[in-house]
């Protein structure tokens, strides 16, 4: 299964968790890294399309960050957030690809598929990862991010906003 096939959200998204058996588990450890208190800039990271994106993605976008920044600031320099959360349960129907499979499989008769991962949805403009930092800070939480949302996909904008 690639990110790539379901990068666009097209239709109703699927949230009914209730009706499955055996839906896959959040991989995301923490929305919140860092300390909170009281900090001068937010850096924000934002994205310029409209897109789904998996919860392996942004786990991944939010430990990028974090370490880049941690190196620089230390756990006490900043705080960060992430701004969603993967509600939508990614379905796949699999085929078998083997000799013969002709005689074991349906096709696309009754192909509800198995949820294999979550998604979140984001509108274009929308904000998906947030840090706090110093005035000093701002230029290493830029870095940071931007080193991160090489992991996102789609392109990405980063803002720095007064506190």
């Amino acid at each position: 299964m690639h990110g790539e096939c379901y990068r666009r959200g097209n239709g109703q998204p699927y949230t009914r968790k209730e009706y499955i058996k055996g839906k896959p588990q959040i991989k995301i450890a923490k929305f919140h890294g860092g300390q909170k208190g009281k900090y001068d800039f937010s850096v924000q990271l934002m994205l310029n399309e409209k897109l789904q994106i998996r919860h392996m993605a942004i786990e991944s976008t939010r430990l990028a960050a974090n370490k880049t920044l941690e190196k620089t600031v230390g756990e006490t320099g900043y705080w960060s957030r992430l701004r969603i959360y993967p509600h939508v349960l990614l379905r796949e129907n699999k085929m078998i690809a083997a000799a013969g499979a002709d005689r074991l499989q349906e096709g696309m008769r009754r192909a509800f598929g198995k949820a294999v991962s979550l998604g979140a949805r984001v509108k274009a403009g929308q904000i998906i990862m947030e840090m706090h930092v110093k005035k000093e800070h701002v230029d290493a939480a830029t870095k940071a991010l931007k080193s991160a949302c090489v992991k996102l996909p789609g392109t990405a904008k980063i803002n720095v906003v007064k506190l």
